[in-house]
């Protein structure tokens, strides 16, 4: 039995599950690594169990860019199937307002249906998150990404896009709108660069669909060239760069890398 089987098996066998599950606000933190498990999770009083409300350098310095990838797939398949983290937000807040030391850092699209902290039962403090139209890149999120990775200490550099992404289908479809013009146009790179056979308009989701997910591709490829940086990060093992499609329909988020 696993460190978090065993955990189950103590929190079923005192039939207080839905009271201690409150506790369990480290999810996005489990391991199999006993000493893990133990920095996580200690004992009180009686049967209660404590619980570290923030991420904490220690924690965060021990995991590896590959564990913490593995924590973001569990999180969102305890999302997609309604076993989320009941999350103690105010705890979050004071615990980390002396310091962060997040484990990730997301680029993600601004719309509504896709934050990226909820799809992967995420918590205050666990990771950076620039969001803009479209998931693209620009200096100023080259900057923010190796503030996180080099200062900060983050670990995986996510570029995550989505299903039905607007963005995606305003570059397809060649829209003009004031500053949104020159945003689409950083898409059209992977518009002409994904391969399609059918309709190639902003109509078919499949097609945007296809799109989004080379565009994601080509954002890291930006990355590396426009972030000698993170490039050296990345070849050294210290940083992960990956990327991922979230599903607006299944809730599934699909990692690759």
């Amino acid at each position: 039995m696993g460190n978090l089987d065993a955990l189950k098996y103590c929190l079923d066998w005192n039939h207080s599950r839905p009271r201690l599950a409150r506790r369990d606000r480290r999810a996005f933190l489990r391991t199999s690594s006993a000493t893990a498990a133990a920095a996580f999770f200690g004992l009180g009083s009686a049967s209660r169990l404590l619980y570290a409300a923030a991420l904490s350098k220690a924690q965060r310095d021990k995991l590896t860019p590959d564990e913490i990838i593995a924590m973001m797939k569990k999180g969102n398949l305890r999302f997609r199937t309604g076993r989320e983290t009941p999350h103690d937000y105010l705890a979050q807040q004071r615990a980390s307002a002396s310091g962060q030391y997040p484990a990730a850092v997301i680029l993600s699209c601004i719309d509504s249906r896709a934050s990226a902290e909820t799809v992967m039962d995420l918590g205050i403090g666990d990771v950076f998150n620039a969001r803009v139209a479209g998931n693209v890149v620009n200096g100023d999120i080259l900057g923010s990404m190796e503030f996180a990775c080099k200062i900060a200490g983050a670990k995986v550099v996510l570029v995550m896009g989505h299903t039905s992404c607007g963005a995606i289908k305003g570059a397809i479809d060649k829209a003009r709108l004031g500053n949104l013009t020159g945003l689409l146009a950083k898409i059209q790179p992977a518009v002409d660069a994904t391969s399609y056979e059918g309709e190639r308009t902003g109509q078919n989701y499949s097609f945007v669909d296809a799109v989004a997910r080379k565009n994601v591709e080509l954002t890291l490829g930006e990355i590396r060239k426009g972030s000698v940086l993170l490039a050296e990060l990345e070849t050294g093992g210290a940083v992960k760069l990956a990327g991922a499609m979230y599903n607006i329909r299944t809730a599934s988020v699909d990692f690759f890398i």
